[in-house]
Formats: structure tokens, sequence, C-alpha cells
């Protein structure tokens, strides 16, 4: 593994104290702690016994562990390996007690760096050649429509450009403007932007709401579903023919009763069907 993740765990199993780590197994009582026989291994993730434990009991064996994990001598590396963010999913441990932090604590870890306000360069960090070409007019046409809109191909619409120029020129603003495309969102671009003077400063910058889109979204969508974890996901469909939107004309209410029995005709042979079919549909993949 070459990721954050798999550096941490070897750093963590390579470490020249981690068989002297709390939560090893006892050699004579293998599903028992080696740093207190008395407690199951269980402590540290979910029980095995049919029925689950009493809570009392559940609390008192973490209270044990979490005691154990204070005093263990690879408690950094674990921690950090438990912390780490896997490509395109979550923790690399989710569940259970590492490194002294239950689930909980690393969750709440985890929001708060995601949600952390980013730190925006200067006025005067971006060279002045940068800037220039970052408040040229197609770019601030885009930005103005990214400002307003949040589906890429709304953006492009309303900067007049089709979908790959604009994300073009959305990558582009990135490089320009000193931001990492690896990580940067949307809401960051256009922060970034109206500080160094390339949005008006009373423009009204639409929210993301749930999910933050990238600045610039590459073609496989690697990138894009690494950041925007559990948001639907728009499909198209290549080659589907525009179907034209027919609706039928309007009958006038009929004279009578207020309750009349609604029945079903087959329209004729030559009228085209009134279907809606949508050249796109949306799906929801799993988070």
């Amino acid at each position: 593994m070459t990721t954050a993740a798999g550096r941490a765990l070897a750093a963590l199993t390579e470490h020249r104290h981690y068989v002297y780590r709390g939560c090893a197994p006892d050699p004579d009582r293998p599903r028992n702690s080696a740093a207190d026989p008395d407690l199951p291994l269980d402590a540290w993730g979910a029980s095995t016994i049919d029925g689950g434990l009493d809570p009392t009991v559940r609390l008192d064996h973490q209270r044990r562990a979490l005691a154990i994990c204070a005093r263990c001598p690879v408690l950094a590396s674990c921690r950090t390996y438990a912390n780490a963010e896997l490509p395109g999913a979550g923790l690399a441990e989710p569940d259970g007690i590492w490194g002294g932090q239950t689930s909980l604590d690393r969750h709440r870890v985890l929001i708060a760096r995601r949600t952390a306000a980013p730190v925006l360069p200067e006025p005067g960090a971006v060279p002045a050649g940068q800037l220039a070409e970052a408040g040229s007019e197609p770019k601030r046409r885009l930005l103005k429509a990214l400002a307003r809109e949040t589906d890429d191909e709304l953006v492009a619409y309303r900067a007049r450009m089709d979908v790959r120029t604009a994300n073009w020129h959305r990558s582009a603003l990135c490089t320009l403007l000193s931001l990492d495309k690896e990580t940067a969102t949307r809401q960051q671009l256009l922060d970034v932007a109206r500080v160094h003077g390339l949005l008006p400063e009373r423009m009204r910058i639409v929210p993301d709401g749930r999910w933050p889109i990238v600045a610039a979204p590459t073609t496989d969508g690697i990138r894009r579903r690494r950041i925007e974890q559990g948001r639907p996901v728009q499909l198209q469909i290549p080659g589907l023919p525009a179907y034209p939107r027919t609706t039928p004309p309007s009958a006038p209410a009929p004279a009578g009763p207020r309750w009349t029995l609604l029945t079903r005709r087959a329209p004729a042979a030559d009228r085209p069907l009134p279907l809606h079919l949508p050249a796109r549909t949306r799906e929801t993949t799993a988070a």
C-alpha cells in the first residue's frame, strides 16, 4: 500500500515495541489482553458474545481498555494509523478503540478536519502576472457562473462555454491562485477569488449543500468521488435521442356531478404517447 494509511500501518506494525502493545493477546489466554488477563480483547472492538454485553460491563471494559492504551508504547503510531483516511472512503479504522480513542472520538476529529476553514492566501501572495491572467474575461465569467450554480452543466451554460472548457478554466484558476487541484473545493476557489478581487465583495455564493464540489473535476470522477462521498451521481446516457415533449390538449371540464368514474382510453395509433423520457437519470452511490 502506498497510501498514507498504508504507510501509517507499516510504521505501526514495524515499530520495535509493537509486540508489547496492550491489546496483544495473552500467551496463555489468547482471547484476553496481555496487559490485563481478565480483560477480553473484545473490549477494543465489537463483542462476540451472543446478545451483547450488559451496558455496565461494556462501559467498564471500554474504560479499562482506554487506560491500557494510555500507557501503550505504540500509542502515537496506532492513533496516526487509525485516523488516516483511505482514498474514496473514510477512516482506516472506523470502529473500535484505536490509539486511545473510541470510534466516536475519531469521527469527531475527521469532521473537524474536513470542515476546518481554509487558510486563504494574502492578496500579495499570488504573482501579478498570474493574478492578471486569472482576471481575464472568460475566467471572470466562469467565476460568476460558479458562484450561482453548483452543477457542472449549469455552470458551463451560464459561462457560455461547453463543460470541458469550463472545467479547464476551473483547473487553470486553481493553479493561478496557488490552490491544490487535488483537494481544492468550489467554496475555497470562490473565497480566494473574492480575496483577490476577482469577484464582487457583495456577490452571494450559492452554498454547495451537503457535498462540497471539487474545483476541477476529473474525467474519470476519481477525485470527485473522494471529496464528494455519498453524493448522487448524474449519469449521461450516450446516444440517447432527444424525445419531443408532447402535451395532450386539455379538454374542458364536463358538466354534471363532481365525482365521475375515470376510465383509461387507449391512445390513437397515429398519436405519439405523451411520455416524458429524460435524457439523464440519477442514482445514488453507496456512501
